[in-house]
């Protein structure tokens, strides 16, 4: 099982959040059978959840529910075959998500193809619909089924894995199927008004620079090609010698669950979350000081306006944005 999964011990312990503090929560976690998912699903579990794992996976999801149960106890975890751009999937996953714990109160949107992640001139079209139909249509879907109940309790968490709306190493669909989520995300937060009338905090979270990857191994591969999403990635993220572990992942986005309503309607990064958490870093002389840059509220909906310097001879609220001196 450990072969299969790549898991390692969690990190809860240093999130602040007690352990089982969240007993009689339920959580959907899409793409819950590995990576990121895996460590947001096995961070939900420690902290009291019952979680439903929804992946299309089944050899990683079945061993996904079968490591949270051996980490718990039997019936923490279920894990229902799914692929999230698929409506009549999604029902069933809604309907067994139903039948087995009678509610739904947290909805992590995670599910995405990792290998859709290529330049716009190296894409198919097809491929460019793929990342569409995984992130936008999926999370459209997921919220179709879970947020009505949500909505008749006056409670619950609706939130997203994220990234960038355009990337310098060149994930230009990957970004763009996510971007169009990310704005369904926020469109929420806002037709469901404030998360102290409605009961129900979404938020967006980038889990930047996560995985399981070896910086040495990765340094014996053959060097990629100019544009190739993985020619400029670093090799190291702030606090680590590596990539950040899923586990730590799992354990800030537990963290901003436990805190939607503060954030609703926000973006939160994961180096956000870590500071917020006083964060014992691995290497913590290489996290740099100071708060990471926030924008207005209505900077989402404006944003692609504002985006690069615009016409020289104006100036604007936003025109130091990303300028280089």
């Amino acid at each position: 099982m450990e072969k299969i999964l790549d898991i390692q011990p969690l990190t809860m312990d240093k999130s602040g959040i007690k352990k089982g503090s969240m007993k009689g929560e339920v959580a959907v976690v899409t793409g819950g059978g590995s990576n990121i998912g895996l460590g947001i699903a096995r961070s939900l579990a420690w902290a009291g959840c019952k979680v439903v794992i929804a992946d299309i996976n089944s050899e990683t999801g079945y061993a996904a529910e079968e490591a949270i149960n051996s980490e718990n106890e039997l019936g923490t975890a279920l894990f229902v075959m799914t692929d999230v751009s698929d409506e009549l999937s999604m029902k069933r996953l809604a309907e067994n998500a139903f039948r087995t714990y009678d509610k739904v109160d947290i909805l992590v949107n995670n599910a995405m193809n990792m290998r859709l992640s290529n330049t716009i001139m190296r894409s198919t079209i097809y491929e460019m619909d793929q990342s569409y139909t995984i992130s936008a249509r999926g999370v459209m879907l997921a919220i179709k089924e879970f947020v009505p109940g949500m909505k008749r309790r006056r409670h619950g968490v609706v939130t997203y894995s994220a990234t960038a709306f355009n990337h310098p190493m060149g994930p230009s669909i990957y970004c763009a199927g996510k971007a169009a989520a990310t704005s369904l995300m926020m469109s929420l937060a806002n037709e469901l008004g404030p998360a102290e009338e409605s009961g129900i905090g979404v938020f967006t979270f980038i889990p930047a620079g996560v995985g399981r990857l070896d910086p040495e191994k990765l340094k014996e591969m053959p060097k990629p090609r100019e544009g190739d999403a993985m020619a400029d990635m670093p090799m190291e993220m702030p606090g680590y010698p590596g990539f950040i572990p899923p586990e730590d992942c799992g354990a800030a986005m537990v963290y901003s669950i436990s805190r939607a309503k503060e954030i609703h309607g926000s973006g939160i990064i994961i180096q956000q979350a870590f500071k917020a958490m006083n964060w014992q870093f691995p290497k913590p002389e290489t996290v740099p000081e100071g708060d990471m840059e926030r924008l207005g509220d209505r900077a989402l909906s404006l944003i692609f306006a504002y985006m690069g310097f615009g016409f020289p001879d104006q100036e604007g609220p936003f025109r130091s944005l990303g300028r280089s001196e």
